[in-house]
């Protein structure tokens, strides 16, 4: 057998694959669970000066983590000079910047307040671009006075339209985070989504950001999850804030077959540079003992 017929053979004998099929083999449902920083988590420091994008990197490295979803409010007025530089050092040293994270207020009423959302979106997209990120954390917003959920929905739904017209033809998918105010609910995070009805909208699911009956709106969610920020503590049935479980968590995720990434977003009491270390060994074990 000759070189070419060797490696004909080993391609549609040894890996299995039909290269006459007309469509491709679908992706197994198991889970592939991957794990990431978010920058929010050293928000003090950042905003003093004390740590820098490039620390995060550094700090990835050294805990042993795949990726970081990089809160963008202490990025530098000048972008200019600072997305490569970082964004080279994240690829010499296999950190992968899964996600950005922004502010955005979906819930606005006027067609001129819309079109600034979405060319506010449209400038991170660009961003997102040049740092490799596939993802970009926005918010919904809250209700303005005098309008009802329901019109506030539809404006959060055309922005998004809109928005992720121009992110899919960058690759970027966008993920609407339950952050109170129109996203408050998993009911109504969940019908916002399907009436945008885009591959490139989805759930940035925050473990930590319903206000009660946390569990149980997380697992409606999880069909929609395009990426998720975990934090260390989840409010109860009753709305009590308790130390978050984990496992049960993670493997809720599992369980739907999640492929994405945990970024640590942690707010507890203790500081950021003595706690994250320990979350974070949690974290992927975790990711590690229910990952497919």
């Amino acid at each position: 057998m000759n070189r070419r017929d060797f490696f004909a053979s080993t391609a549609v004998t040894g890996l299995g694959l039909n290269l006459g099929a007309a469509e491709p083999k679908p992706i197994e449902k198991k889970a592939r669970l991957r794990t990431a920083i978010c920058a929010y988590s050293f928000r003090k420091e950042l905003a003093a000066k004390q740590m820098t994008y490039q620390d995060l990197v550094r700090l990835a490295v050294e805990l042993d983590v795949d990726g970081l979803d990089l809160t963008v409010y202490w990025f530098p007025e000048n972008l200019d000079g600072f997305l490569m530089p970082l964004k080279r050092l994240a690829f010499r040293n296999a950190v992968e910047i899964c996600s950005i994270s922004i502010r955005t207020n979906c819930c606005q009423p006027t067609p001129e307040k819309q079109a600034e959302e979405v060319a506010g979106i449209r400038k991170w997209v660009d961003v997102a671009e040049k740092l490799g990120a596939g993802h970009i954390r926005v918010f919904g917003g809250s209700v303005p006075k005098g309008s009802t959920e329901d019109q506030a929905a539809g404006w959060v739904v055309e922005i998004l339209k809109r928005a992720s017209e121009y992110s899919a033809s960058k690759g970027v998918t966008l993920g609407i985070e339950n952050h109170g105010g129109i996203t408050e609910r998993a009911e109504r995070i969940i019908q916002i989504v399907k009436a945008v009805d885009s591959p490139y909208v989805g759930i940035n699911v925050d473990t930590g950001n319903f206000r009660k009956d946390a569990y149980n709106q997380l697992r409606q969610c999880l069909p929609f999850a395009v990426n998720s920020q975990v934090k260390s503590e989840i409010m109860d049935e009753t709305g009590k804030k308790v130390n978050a479980d984990w496992d049960r968590i993670i493997r809720m995720f599992a369980e739907a077959s999640y492929k994405g990434y945990f970024a640590l977003e942690y707010e507890a009491a203790e500081p950021a540079p003595i706690a994250v270390p320990k979350m974070t060994r949690q974290l992927n074990a975790l990711a590690k003992k229910y990952s497919g």
